[in-house]
């Protein structure tokens, strides 16, 4: 049973890196392609502001912007990382059950 646990907590893991890499790569595309001509991505603010003039932003523009900002929030909380909490209890709760089972059919 102790295997069985260390092979989900292996996966959790890797779960969670999967999911953080994939966020930070996402945001940061989704910056590349955030502006337009003569604006430049400002990662703090969240936005695009000009290079010659700082004060002038813009708000963030183009399909492959909403498009990958998208992806990027069904990734996250609202996507598949909020479904992680719900995939551990059920993973848990199978093994549990599995060697309740397997012990009842023993005669001892």
């Amino acid at each position: 049973m102790f295997d069985n646990l260390t092979g989900l907590g292996y996966g959790i893991i890797t779960f969670a890196i999967i999911i953080g890499v994939g966020s930070i790569v996402l945001y940061n595309f989704a910056g590349s392609q955030a502006c337009t001509s003569g604006f430049t991505w400002n990662s703090t603010a969240n936005n695009c502001y000009n290079i010659t003039n700082t004060s002038d932003t813009t708000a963030n523009a183009g399909t492959s912007y909403t498009n990958v900002n998208y992806l990027l929030g069904q990734l996250g909380t609202s996507g598949l990382a909020g479904w992680t909490p719900a995939i551990i209890a059920f993973a848990v709760g199978m093994m549990f059950l599995g060697a309740f089972f397997i012990k009842g059919g023993r005669n001892y």
